[in-house]
């Protein structure tokens, strides 16, 4: 009985589709971004409205974007002119490769 349960318990494992990089990048996108940047990039949401999103599904806009400037913007958040902040920063919550791959993510809004 206890080797029908170990082989069952492997089974499942292996038959469970792993968790790809793609479904890992998509569930921080949502989690750390999307209330403000919006599901499709655009910023259209009510916070996005708020402090001014850019709509990043414009490949006009997304080119302007520079991966330095965009990294150092998520590490470190973002205020205005007046110090009041836009973004807060996700250097606590967030590697740098995984601030990396939503940056990379942000720019494909404009290819869809």
């Amino acid at each position: 009985m206890k080797q029908i349960l170990i082989l069952t318990a492997v089974a499942v494992t292996l038959a469970t589709p792993a968790f790809s990089a793609d479904e890992a990048v998509l569930a921080s996108y949502k989690k750390h971004c999307a209330a403000c940047h919006g599901a499709d990039g655009k910023g259209q949401t009510t916070m996005g409205k708020k402090v001014s999103c850019k709509d990043y599904s414009d490949a006009k806009v997304t080119a302007e974007v520079k991966d330095d400037e965009a990294l150092k913007a998520v590490k470190e958040g973002l205020k205005d002119k007046a110090g009041k902040e836009l973004m807060k920063p996700f250097s606590a919550k967030l590697s740098d490769d995984e601030i990396k791959a939503l940056v990379a993510h942000l720019k494909t809004f404009a290819k869809k």
